[in-house]
């Protein structure tokens, strides 16, 4: 495979390599710019014009020499005119828009709109360095870099979210062949340190339970299904009455409701397929939802022709399928007008998977239950839990043991 090298300035090169004809009898040629150390030590040299074989000639040919080796192994990749921003768009547009879920795509255009395109989006995406991105993060981590106008720096989740996107952008882009290598795998992510889980303990529960008795039906069941099932809240608010089995006490859990601005509430598949999943629910609960559907009955009949026709267990007055939001805000006020620890509704699933594991409820069937894409992902989440719970039942053997030896 042939090639040459053409002096183009003070310090740089252009790399010239024939790969052929192609079907008009053209030849085929690819072209690549280098630069190298104009430094040389030829004192006779005059731009490498004249001196053919000085050091710094050399390099060119070395440059050459890797380049046809590029070619031959197929991991060449032509520069690319498209910006940063430019190739974005193509990747929301050919990828994005079909593949992601839309609150997942809301929030990767918060991240690109806000921050990312200001800073790096008139960029040539081949351009891009690991050292672009190191400054970027160094700059989200100033003050006053927040918008919502609160004082400090981004956390570092936030930041960590910025470079997963990233990642990802750039991974797809080295899969697409529009460069050779992602940069983001080059520069290490900010460490985010592992909160627990918030959560209620039993006596917590209890309370809460004690206190809800005195709530409207319609929050008392959505909290207390929440507490027996662990589902999560967009697929709390997008079970209807066919999901019920109340012969075999049982909800399956088909879709999740959530809202977005600009489109409104809407249904989607859950967070994964094991997460489309069939849940036991305690007999008590089963029978909170008795009483609960023949109240929404009733209220369906009140309204008459108005009703909107949904068959959603949780509606607006008219039948539409409730904001997922109502819920959210709901709890709060009501842990504060009872004088109960403030945890967010999110805190419901926690709790409910943090009892079965104090129960002793084997964790591959806590995360069946809880719709989690693998086990490790509840020992992820729960492991401080699972160890705790492990050292308990080790404490309840000693105490075995030791009435052993105390009987011998």
């Amino acid at each position: 495979m042939p090639g040459s090298i053409e002096k183009r300035g003070k310090n740089s090169w252009r790399l010239v390599v024939s790969c052929g004809l192609d079907g008009e009898g053209s030849q085929i040629k690819k072209t690549k710019s280098v630069t190298v150390n104009t430094d040389c030590p030829e004192k006779s040299c005059k731009g490498c014009a004249k001196i053919t074989r000085c050091r710094v000639r050399k390099e060119a040919e070395q440059a050459l020499a890797e380049f046809v080796l590029e070619i031959e192994k197929g991991t060449f990749v032509a520069p690319s005119k498209l910006t940063f921003k430019d190739f974005v768009n193509r990747w929301i547009r050919d990828y994005a828009e079909t593949n992601l879920a839309p609150k997942t795509l809301f929030r990767y255009r918060q991240l690109l709109d806000s921050r990312i395109f200001p800073a790096m989006g008139h960029l040539k995406i081949e351009q891009i360095r690991p050292v672009h991105l190191l400054e970027f993060y160094k700059n989200l981590q100033e003050d006053g870099i927040r918008l919502d106008g609160k004082p400090g720096k981004l956390s570092e989740r936030t930041i960590l979210h910025h470079h997963r996107l990233l990642s990802t952008i750039f991974n797809d882009a080295v899969e697409w062949q529009v460069i050779p290598s992602n940069p983001a795998a080059r520069v290490k992510p900010p460490k985010v340190k592992k909160k627990q889980v918030p959560c209620y303990d039993e006596q917590q529960t209890a309370a809460l339970l004690e206190a809800l008795e005195k709530a409207p039906l319609k929050y008392r069941v959505m909290i207390a299904l929440d507490l027996a099932t662990a589902v999560r809240r967009g697929e709390l608010m997008g079970l209807e009455w066919k999901d019920v089995d109340f012969e075999k006490g049982t909800i399956t859990v088909r879709r999740a409701a959530q809202y977005l601005p600009g489109k409104g509430t809407f249904e989607k598949d859950p967070k994964n397929e094991t997460s489309k999943r069939t849940i036991a629910v305690p007999g008590s609960v089963m029978a909170l939802l008795k009483e609960y559907r023949k109240d929404w009955l009733e209220n369906r009949l009140k309204v008459g022709d108005l009703w909107k026709g949904s068959d959603r267990l949780f509606t607006t007055w008219d039948g539409k399928p409730m904001h997922p939001d109502t819920a959210t805000k709901w709890f709060p006020k009501f842990l504060a007008k009872n004088g109960l620890p403030h945890i967010n509704f999110h805190a419901l699933r926690h709790t409910s998977i943090s009892l079965l594991i104090l129960e002793g409820v084997h964790p591959k069937a806590i995360s069946a239950r809880a719709g989690h894409s693998n086990i490790s992902t509840t020992m992820d989440i729960y492991g401080h839990l699972l160890k705790s719970a492990d050292r308990e039942a080790a404490d309840k053997l000693e105490g075995l043991f030791n009435g052993k030896a105390k009987a011998n």
